[in-house]
């Protein structure tokens, strides 16, 4: 490997938007996360809906709460 041209390998925390942290390595020395594997509900088998700047929230107002249902005529 050549000497000076690959990046500095660090210890890192992560830490999630629930709270949870831990520590891995990486080039960059703290990461924020919005979902980690102790909130996704791949990993915790429980449904959770995830809403980015708003967006539920916005769809809901542009559409309506029933817009997911179908056969329904408005």
């Amino acid at each position: 490997m050549k000497a000076g041209i690959h990046p500095q390998y660090v210890e890192t925390v992560i830490t999630c938007a629930c709270g949870e942290t831990f520590r891995t390595r990486s080039t960059v020395p703290n990461l924020r996360v919005a979902i980690c594997s102790k909130c996704h509900p791949f990993f915790t088998g429980r449904q959770k809906l995830v809403d980015t700047a708003g967006r539920v929230e916005r769809f809901e107002r542009k559409y309506g709460k029933a817009a997911g249902k179908r056969g329904t005529s408005s």
